[in-house]
């Protein structure tokens, strides 16, 4: 897996993530949840990825853009260590559960538990 995030690993799909909160599993570790569902792709991807942040807890479209853009380098960094063998395709979707503005070291560490407890966890789906 590259350190890249092309069109095709974006989880952009209605209907997916529909299915992904109603019947999906999730871990987490704070500030962050990962809702996780296993399923099949016609591209060939491992893995297809969303990000959100809660416009509850963040009004301005400024700072919940910047922390999608933190938690999508984040990802983007850190999922060749993480996904390289996993062997069924999967849905994620990443989720900013937090009240404070992060830090992308924050953000990275808190992404580096959550998906170590995913590999614990869910892997074994």
């Amino acid at each position: 897996m590259k350190y890249t995030y092309p069109k095709k690993e974006k989880l952009k799909s209605k209907k997916l993530i529909d299915q992904l909160f109603a019947e999906g599993q999730s871990v987490s570790a704070f500030p962050l949840r990962l809702v996780y569902l296993s399923t099949t792709f016609n591209e060939d991807v491992l893995v297809k990825t969303g990000v959100s942040v809660s416009k509850r807890h963040f009004k301005t479209a400024v700072d919940r853009n910047r922390i999608k853009r933190l938690l999508r380098e984040a990802y983007r960094l850190n999922k060749s260590h993480y996904f390289n063998n996993l062997t069924t395709q999967h849905a994620f979707m990443i989720l900013y559960i937090g009240k404070e503005k992060p830090t992308f070291a924050q953000v990275e560490t808190s992404m580096k538990r959550l998906f170590e407890k995913f590999l614990t966890v869910g892997s074994n789906d």
